[in-house]
């Protein structure tokens, strides 16, 4: 009982002596270090927390944005007394975007690529569509301030397979590279982000023409040199397959949301050659109206035309291929389809 009472009794000393311990190293801080001792972990936490958000430090100034689509449509009738052709036709596209965006230098890269074909009743399939594209401008501003940048832009065309004056399928007029189009050149660009707006000026850009096949470059298609041929219709030379022009070109690309689910994209190209009849400018604009129904499928409604004076047109006059002069290009087209974005 005794061995009981005083264990007890060493047990509360104990006790009572660290918290006595305890309280003295407590009161022998002065009292400008307690509010110290309590806030540094707090205010220093938030400061960190703050500092992180300000001068976010991103892991790429490059952003990507890629986008394939199919868009299909289809008419059929079946014993319909008023008439008609069933028709099926299916496109294919897709954008790609590469941006370099860093303090005062932008580096945009676009891939744009169109693949379509229509099969009607009693006709083989036809093209209804075909091209690859691919823009590149690097620009550099003189301050972060400024929305216009010295640039220096890049832009190729040509398409895929061949193209043919139907229904005569047996000679193409158009083929891969053959023609080809090539622009690069110098000038400034007006980049509006808020409005997703370029303008771009260039009063040097070199626009070269390929027609790497050699039957259409004998006959001078897309405004190549074409070969030449003695009295007897023998040839002397051979049709070049490139043609180098200088010129003046000013471009334009604006993408903006109309209405509630309804965009609009316009894209004009104005080019001029300095040498070859200054004046008579190219035209090449691209309209496309998209309307959203949900996350995947949407509607297109667009129109394409173009005018250039050394592409000249062909038709099927009595089962004979003419060549005529140039024209106008128009091609309208309609489809529904989906579109995945990643």
């Amino acid at each position: 009982m005794k061995l009981l009472s005083y264990t007890l009794l060493l047990l509360t000393f104990t006790i009572s002596f660290n918290c006595l311990s305890q309280e003295s190293n407590l009161t022998a801080l002065p009292l400008s270090a307690k509010p110290t001792v309590i806030k540094a972990v707090k205010p220093l936490f938030v400061t960190v927390k703050i500092q992180n958000n300000r001068h976010y430090v991103p892991l790429s100034y490059w952003t990507i944005k890629n986008s394939l689509g199919f868009d299909i449509s289809e008419v059929a009738f079946v014993n319909w007394s008023a008439g008609g052709t069933s028709s099926i036709s299916g496109l294919i596209k897709g954008k790609f975007h590469r941006v370099y965006n860093r303090s005062n230098y932008n580096w945009s890269n676009e891939l744009l690529i169109r693949y379509g074909l229509n099969k009607q009743e009693r006709t083989e399939v036809r093209k209804t569509d075909d091209a690859i594209q691919l823009n590149s401008t690097f620009g550099y501003r003189q301050d972060t301030l400024s929305n216009w940048y010295h640039s220096a832009k890049f832009n190729f065309n040509t398409q895929f397979t061949n193209g043919y004056a139907y229904p005569n399928t047996e000679k193409a007029i158009s083929k891969l590279f053959a023609p080809a189009y090539i622009f690069m050149g110098i000038g400034a660009e007006n980049v509006n982000k808020k409005e997703k707006r370029t303008f771009y000026i260039s009063p040097f850009t070199f626009k070269t023409t390929l027609v790497l096949d050699q039957r259409l470059a004998n006959q001078g298609a897309f405004g190549v040199p074409k070969a030449t041929y003695d009295l007897d219709g023998n040839l002397l030379t051979q049709g070049e397959k490139a043609k180098m022009e200088l010129g003046f070109l000013v471009s334009g690309h604006i993408k903006k949301e109309i209405f509630k689910n309804i965009t609009l994209e316009n894209r004009l190209s104005l080019y001029s050659d300095y040498v070859n009849r200054f004046g008579n400018i190219d035209v090449d604009y691209d309209l496309q109206v998209q309307l959203v129904v949900n996350q995947y499928v949407k509607a297109n409604v667009g129109a394409h035309v173009i005018y250039d004076d050394d592409i000249k047109s062909k038709k099927q006059i009595a089962g004979i291929q003419v060549t005529q002069g140039p024209k106008t290009q128009i091609r309208q087209a309609i489809g529904v389809g989906i579109e995945y974005i990643f």
